[in-house]
């Protein structure tokens, strides 16, 4: 087969290709259940994991019993590998589960507590972990070093990729650097706390999704300055630096029309690639709006199958000129359909079966 796309086009080499578009979250140990029981059942529907699912630590785990609630994660994760392996054995290949998990702040007294317990147990099957309230790059590289000892000490040789939580006025102003470490591989934005960090400077109103009306003069997360512009900092900060931008949450989670609203704002309006779901209702509406349309597909397949037959020399289709930079574009139209379970034109599909990564920092693996 000819090389890789990723191989070629060198500015698809983020790991927006390598992530699901949604990252879902809970905290109460019923919900994870059914969370990691609907990840199965839509990853056996799509045939591939279409979503993340995030064992909380740091909003869970009620004051006091932070150390009881990071070891049920740790043997919450032991048992839904061990039964996926088990069925792997028995001829079921269904999708590798991804599992991820927050632990609290490297501030907190439970950090290292939250790290030790569940890397110690299940470091191995952990796809990354989720670090809220980054400040600056020092407290990514207290991250590392406690994930590094916690995998080492448990034998796991590999390099775990950081997710990050941006959360204050501060934070975004360091979201370039942040972005640039090496072991980021996704920054997100934490919507609630920014709002809060402001003292009554931002309404609440900018924790909300408040349809589009026209001559409406009130402020939502979409609208209100502040947090417009700290969104477009994360996303762009991480656009330069191939890390992957997760927008935030919708806090009114029975909403579905208002969650798909969001999504696609998201991705069109402000660059974002991924996104929270705080409630499995979110999960299809944002996936969604984060797939490409089939024609959109269909196009995509089409340019990239010509590029290859014209060894990524520059052609013309229908008129108009594709070189490598519109490669690299609908390449990426690609990756977000294989990732939001779209079906892919046959010659598509045949990229997908190759298995290639690339690692946190953009090496090839």
């Amino acid at each position: 087969m000819a090389m890789h796309p990723r191989q070629v086009l060198l500015g698809a080499q983020s790991a927006a290709g390598l992530l699901p578009v949604c990252d879902h979250y809970c905290g109460l140990e019923a919900r994870m259940l059914k969370s990691l029981q609907l990840q199965a059942e839509m990853a056996a529907e799509f045939g591939s994991c279409v979503f993340d699912v995030t064992l909380d630590c740091e909003d869970g785990a009620p004051s006091g019993g932070e150390q009881a609630h990071a070891g049920m994660i740790a043997e919450m994760i032991q048992s839904t590998m061990s039964a996926w392996r088990a069925d792997r054995a028995r001829g079921d290949f269904r999708p590798l589960p991804r599992i991820a998990v927050r632990v609290h702040a490297v501030d907190h007294p439970s950090f290292l507590q939250d790290v030790a317990l569940i890397l110690g147990a299940a470091g191995g099957d952990v796809c990354h972990v989720m670090i809220p309230k980054v400040e600056s790059v020092s407290d990514v590289d207290l991250a590392v070093t406690a994930v590094d000892a916690a995998l080492s000490r448990a034998g796991v040789g590999k390099r775990m990729p950081l997710h990050v939580l941006i959360e204050s006025p501060a934070a975004v102003h360091r979201a370039f650097d942040v972005a640039a470490h090496t072991r980021v591989q996704s920054v997100s934005f934490g919507l609630m706390d920014f709002v809060s960090a402001h003292a009554g400077g931002i309404p609440a109103a900018a924790m909300k999704v408040i349809p589009q009306q026209p001559d409406s003069d009130e402020f939502d997360q979409f609208s209100h300055p502040l947090v417009v512009r700290a969104k477009l900092e994360i996303s762009e900060a991480c656009h330069a630096w191939g890390k992957v931008p997760s927008h935030c949450v919708v806090t009114e989670f029975s909403n579905e029309a208002l969650t798909a609203q969001a999504a696609r704002r998201a991705i069109r309006e402000f660059g974002y690639q991924r996104m929270w779901s705080i409630h499995p209702g979110q999960i299809r509406p944002i996936l969604e709006a984060f797939s490409p349309s089939i024609i959109e597909v269909e196009q995509a397949s089409q340019i990239i199958d010509a590029a290859v037959q014209a060894q990524w020399a520059p052609i013309s289709l229908a008129g108009q000129l594709h070189d490598r930079a519109s490669y690299r574009y609908f390449w990426q139209v690609l990756e977000r359909a294989q990732q939001t379970g779209r079906v892919l034109p046959e010659a598509a599909r045949a990229w997908f079966a190759t298995e290639v990564g690339v690692s946190a920092a953009g090496e090839f693996v």
